[in-house]
Order: structure tokens, then C-alpha cells, then sequence
């Protein structure tokens, strides 16, 4: 029987977990020479952690290699399965333990953003006291998933992707490992197929072992070649979590690499979230509202192709839809950028909700009644299209606003034009105030200035 053989049922992932800190690669900014890790080691502290990094790098097995190095007794609990009622009992054991030995137990609860805010409060009295050493890992932000007082108690630390040279590492000792890993079986694995099992891993060890184990499965004996990585791959699943900090990240990188005007960038982004399963309509909904807020007048038709991206998704559906996605991205990185009717419209709003509601001017009421008109309604009141410019001097701002300036176009695509626009309706009806003027008698008859061409 190949050594090993008893292992069979325990994943590879599982038996190559580190047994001492000298076996854990990786993450070197925590564990390097002078580096926080090996301070506290070095010190004979250890105190409160949150360990803060995506699947497969280590959080875990950190955990546990400092329980150890430490000879704290350690207790496991996943925030999954266990209930706050059995992690009570845990703190209360341990605060006997530590009033008969004078010594802390680690507590180490997985995925601890899934406690909410109620149960993480309870940890806070047995962290103060020195009872429990809390350990806690997670793959979310915990400034938003760990409570304010439980933050401040703790030491956060951030674990990265391992590179592909501790990946690399990690394998190789996987397939040498006679006792625990696959070294009993001969195994060998072309080049092509381990940097395809790397390239897969995306920085995660787990995944890569994983991968590794399956793919030596396929063969048996002899070498493991690149398309039994494959046939042990089938197909990607990208990391992505549509109500965690992932998809607000992805999201983000796309809104922002389009704002810059990053044609393949932003394909990049988009191609990452539709690889992951994020819903087409989402996107669509994001770009709809890009072309409004960050292209707006400077290119009209921007919103029009965002429209009518959806409307062709909503008719073919994916794949075949999701074209339609890329060719509105194209477009909206490519155009001309302005958000300065989003701007305006945000000092009106401003405008309308910290100062008093001012009374619509009575020369722009209208006169439906007898009584309206004999108090006023309507008197005044300058039609636009008895003058051949087809503006008046009337102001139709209240007075108190009048002159007021919200929307301020740009030098950009079509704003450009718009501006020209803006500046020639001021200088007609500049002129007709001048000239104490308003509309003239008579379509068609020129005022004063004359009928003057439009911009």
C-alpha cells in the first residue's frame, strides 16, 4: 500500500496544512525579519487578531501555528455553524482556565463577519480581561463587518494572494511529500501544466491543491500533462461575492476606468464581471447612469447607446446580449466626458432644499380663471415667439435668484456648441433689455437689433 494510502479520504489541501510556523510560506510583510509576526514571536506576546485576506491564503493556518507556537490552548469555531450560545460557553470555560493556570485560550472564529453586531459585542468583556485571545478571520472588509469596540481591541492584518513563487513552492513539496502528500506515487507534472494550475489558483493555496489533486487522480501514475489540469479545471470560478466588497470593488474599477477614458481597460473590468456571474441588467444599469452623470451633454447620444445596449440585451439575452454591453463600454470610455449637467442639477437641488420656496413670478402664472387675471396672473407675461430671435428680456428666474448660473458647460464634445448657444441667447436678450425692449408686435417683424443668425 503506497504511503499515504490511510490519508485517502482527508484532502491534500487538508494533510499539507503546516504543522510549525517554519512551514508556513508566504505573506512575508507579517512574517519577515522585523516584521510584526515575528515581533510579537520574538517579544512572547500575542494579542487579539483579525486576519483580513482572500480563500486560500493562509488566515486559518496562521492562526493556528501562532496558538501553537505559543502553547495556548485553541478552540475552533465557525461563525457558520456555531451559534453565540456555544462560543459563550467557550469564554466562560476559558475564563476558569485562565483564573487556575494564568493562561489565555485562543479563540479563533472563522468567517467572523458572519456574526452580527449583537453577537460580536459579547467577545468584548473576555478580550478587555485577558480570558480569551481572539482570533478571527475573514475575507470582507471588517471596517464594515467588525464593530467599531471590537476593532479596537484587536490587531488587524491584512494577508494577500500568495505569489506564484510560494504557490510554486507549495506544490512541489506536495508532490515530493512521501507522509502527506502525493511522493509515494511517483508523480511528476510537466512545466506547461503546473503554471497552468498556478495561473488557475489565482494566488489562493487551497485552490491549487486542489486542482493538483484532482488532475493526479485523472493519470494514476506517471505525469500529470496539461490537459489533465484542464480536465480537472472544467471551468473557472472567478472570486466574486455580488454583496460583498468584491463586487463593489469590480464595479468601481469599471466606473473609474471609463471616467478616464480607458477603452481596454474598462472591457477588462467588464469582461471580469460578467465572467463571474454578475447580472448584464446591473451593468447596464451602472452605464445607463455613467452616460447621464459623466458624459451628459457633452456627447447626447451616449445615453441613447446605453438605452439601446439594454434594449438589445433584453432582446437576445446572454451570451449573444453581453456584445452589446462591450460596445456601449467602447463607446462611453471613448466619448467626450462632462459632468457638469450632473453638477448643476445637484446645486439646484441644493438650492431648492436649504433656501425658502420663492412664489412663482405672477407674469409667468397662467390665467385660467377671471380672477387670476385680475390679480395679476399672466400680466406681463413676454411671448418668445413674437420675436424673431424667439427670446424676450423677461426674466424668468424668481427675483431673488435672478442671474443665478447652475449649469456651466464645458469646451468638451457637443458642450462646446451648447455653450455657444448659451452665450448667443444671452447676448439677444442683453440686447433687448438694452434696448428696453421685450417681444415685438407682429411675427416676423425685426426688433431693433435686427434678426440676427443662431450660433
Amino acid at each position: 500500500m503506497p504511503a499515504g494510502t490511510e490519508e485517502t479520504h482527508t484532502p491534500l489541501a487538508e494533510r499539507m496544512r503546516p504543522r510549525r510556523l517554519e512551514q508556513f510560506y508566504g505573506q512575508e510583510h507579517l512574517m519577515g525579519e522585523g516584521k510584526i509576526l515575528s515581533q510579537f514571536i520574538k517579544s512572547g506576546r500575542l494579542v487579539s487578531m483579525i486576519f483580513w485576506g482572500p480563500p486560500g491564503s493562509g488566515k486559518t493556518t496562521l492562526g493556528f501555528l501562532l496558538a501553537r507556537h505559543f502553547d495556548f490552548p485553541c478552540v475552533f469555531f465557525s461563525a457558520v455553524l456555531a451559534g453565540i450560545k456555544e462560543v459563550k460557553s467557550v469564554m466562560a470555560k476559558a475564563e476558569d482556565h485562565r483564573r487556575l493556570y494564568k493562561q489565555p485560550t485562543v479563540l479563533f472564529i472563522d468567517e467572523i463577519h458572519r456574526f452580527h453586531k449583537g453577537q460580536q459585542a459579547a467577545f468584548l468583556p473576555y478580550v478587555e480581561r485577558g480570558d480569551i485571545i481572539l482570533f478571527g478571520s475573514t475575507t470582507e472588509n471588517p471596517s464594515f463587518e467588525v464593530i467599531a469596540p471590537l476593532l479596537s481591541r484587536t490587531k488587524v492584518l491584512s494577508l494577500n494572494p500568495l505569489t506564484e513563487s510560494t504557490l510554486r513552492r507549495i506544490l512541489e513539496e506536495a508532490l515530493a511529500d512521501v507522509e502527506m502528500g502525493l511522493g509515494g506515487r511517483g508523480l511528476r507534472i510537466e512545466p506547461e501544466a503546473l503554471q497552468h494550475i498556478i495561473d488557475y489558483a489565482n494566488g489562493d493555496a487551497r485552490r491549487a491543491l486542489n486542482t493538483l489533486e484532482i488532475a493526479a487522480g485523472l493519470v494514476g501514475e506517471g505525469g500529470i500533462t496539461s490537459s489533465d489540469v484542464q480536465e480537472a479545471l472544467q471551468k473557472r470560478v472567478l472570486l466574486y461575492d455580488k454583496s460583498g466588497e468584491e463586487h463593489f470593488n469590480l464595479i468601481s474599477a469599471l466606473h473609474k476606468s471609463l471616467r478616464n477614458s480607458d477603452v481596454d481597460a474598462s472591457l477588462y473590468w467588464l469582461a471580469r464581471m460578467l465572467a463571474a456571474g454578475e447580472d448584464p441588467k446591473y451593468i447596464l444599469r451602472r452605464l445607463v447612469r455613467f452616460a447621464s452623470e459623466d458624459i451628459g451633454l457633452a456627447d447626447p447620444s451616449a445615453l441613447t447607446l446605453a438605452l439601446h445596449a439594454r434594449d438589445a440585451y433584453d432582446f437576445l439575452g446572454s451570451p449573444e446580449g453581453e456584445l452589446a454591453l462591450a460596445q456601449a463600454v467602447i463607446y462611453l470610455a471613448a466619448a467626450p466626458k462632462s459632468n457638469r449637467a450632473y453638477t448643476a442639477f445637484n446645486r439646484v437641488l441644493k438650492e431648492v432644499e436649504t433656501s425658502p420656496h420663492e412664489p412663482v413670478p405672477h407674469h409667468l402664472r397662467n390665467p385660467v380663471t377671471d380672477l387670476m387675471k385680475d390679480t395679476g396672473y399672466g400680466l406681463d407675461y413676454q411671448y418668445a415667439h413674437d420675436n424673431p430671435d424667439s427670446t424676450t428680456a423677461m426674466e424668468t428666474l424668481p427675483d431673488r435668484l435672478k442671474g443665478r448660473r447652475y449649469y456651466q458647460p464645458g469646451d468638451l464634445g457637443l458642450e462646446r456648441e451648447i455653450k455657444k448657444r448659451m452665450d448667443w441667447w444671452e447676448a439677444r436678450k442683453a440686447g433687448l433689455r438694452n434696448a428696453g425692449g421685450g417681444a415685438v408686435s407682429g411675427k416676423g417683424e425685426k426688433n431693433e437689433q435686427g434678426n440676427s443668425r443662431e450660433p
